[in-house]
């Protein structure tokens, strides 16, 4: 007999609203289960709906569509077995660390002598047996994390939410606590049933998960289930733990870094494309790292994170800034210099500027529009509100916020064009 479904989501949209009546959809056809001794990662870029998804299922908000039922019930509310541990550590700093666990169970009305032994009881359980009456200024940060354990714990849960609960901790601590907590489970000493955690870290999720989910991005929904076969505790350098680190890699390229088409842009061609900002030193950085031994021009996506102690929301926006500006492909879970990305890695500065400026006026037809606009101006200057409101009425405020600000940064570095942001104003001052 299989085992019992804790949770169990189907076709679940949420959008939010945005200036001027529209909505934003977040979360569109999101469909997923959670059984009895799993647990499920939920894996993907920031902007997926990952943390909005764990707030439904949490109770603390409501979809514009589909269902989601604990125990075959309804979620309407904040359900009773349901806790989540955030990615900041969220304590009380006027509260000791038992005091810290013990609110939780003050809600539940317990006897007050029953509130104080299993407090104490997480605590142990969790490593901090000592420091009941430390305050969280006395903690480290991986002490106070674990007390966002305990006080999660405490309540007893059936569902476990996790929200990035590692990503605030430098990687010895995180890897530290995960490897305690995978232990607690493994050896069934956790009050929980199933866990569902949300993590940017591709290794961290085949580390911890039994199945892992791949969200897309605008709308988040689960586009890939990965499950993960091998037995824990899992060793990092373990092949097949390297195999299912390549291969989620490899899905999420072929679904987030997508070919653009490679021809020169024509009037509102792709103008109003959304555009990440990623800072010139970063793609130059990548660039170096991938031209170097021993890469020589080709990398493994994953190798190439390891080396340069990067995530996937660090990582893969540099690596699609390269594939827009034609400097490097990525395709299979490989990153590949181009022609030009061996020319730009091999340059001195003012050459890089020039093969910067060149890709930006080819392949960026917003920092080719506004080039344009300021050489056909008399006093070759425009305000930044003229390009502002051109992209809200094609994006939303943030995505044209980000946009810009992605567009001014590679521009100065290419000797593009100028900028002044006292002014907010547009310029060809610098250029010639």
């Amino acid at each position: 007999m299989g085992a019992a479904t804790l949770l169990e989501i189907h076709d679940v949209r949420r959008t939010f609203p945005k200036p001027g009546g529209d909505q934003l959809l977040v979360l569109d056809g999101v469909d997923l289960s959670l059984r009895e001794g799993e647990i499920v990662g939920l894996l993907g870029r920031s902007g997926s709906g990952k943390s909005t998804l764990l707030r439904l299922i949490a109770g603390l908000a409501k979809p514009q569509g589909g269902t989601l039922t604990y125990l075959g019930r309804a979620i309407d509310g904040p359900a009773g077995g349901v806790a989540m541990v955030f990615q900041s550590f969220a304590l009380f700093p006027w509260l000791t660390v038992l005091e810290n666990v013990e609110i939780g169970l003050e809600a539940l009305h317990l006897p007050e002598k029953e509130i104080r032994t299993r407090a104490l009881a997480a605590i142990d359980l969790i490593g901090l047996d000592g420091y009941e009456s430390a305050y969280p200024r006395e903690l480290s940060g991986g002490m106070r994390q674990r007390v966002g354990f305990a006080r999660a714990l405490v309540v007893h849960p059936n569902i476990l939410l996790m929200d990035e609960p590692f990503s605030a901790l430098d990687v010895l601590t995180a890897e530290n606590l995960r490897t305690d907590f995978i232990d607690l489970w493994l050896d069934k000493k956790l009050p929980i049933k199933g866990v569902l955690l949300v993590t940017h870290n591709i290794e961290e999720a085949v580390q911890m998960c039994d199945r892992v989910l791949l969200f897309s991005t605008n709308p988040g929904r689960v586009v890939t289930e990965i499950k993960i076969d091998t037995p824990r505790p899992r060793e990092r350098t373990d092949p097949a733990f390297e195999d299912y680190v390549d291969r989620i890699y490899v899905e999420m390229t072929a679904r987030r870094v997508e070919r653009v088409p490679r021809q020169a842009p024509t009037a509102g061609v792709n103008l109003y494309a959304p555009l990440t900002h990623v800072s010139s030193s970063l793609i130059a950085g990548l660039i170096e790292a991938v031209a170097a031994a021993p890469y020589n021009g080709k990398a493994d996506l994953p190798d190439i994170a390891s080396d340069l102690q990067l995530e996937i929301d660090e990582l893969f926006p540099v690596a699609e800034a390269l594939q827009l500006l034609r400097l490097g492909d990525v395709e299979g879970g490989d990153i590949k210099l181009t022609h030009m990305g061996k020319r730009f890695a091999d340059a001195d500065n003012n050459e890089r500027k020039e093969i910067f400026s060149r890709a930006l006026m080819s392949y960026v037809p917003l920092a080719g529009h506004i080039r344009r606009v300021l050489d056909e101006r008399t006093n070759h200057a425009a305000p930044r509100r003229r390009f502002i409101d051109e992209l809200e009425d094609h994006m939303t405020e943030e995505a044209s916020q980000e946009t810009l600000r992605a567009v001014v940064s590679w521009a100065r570095f290419a000797e593009l064009f100028s900028y002044d942001k006292e002014s907010e104003t547009f310029s060809l001052e610098n250029p010639t």
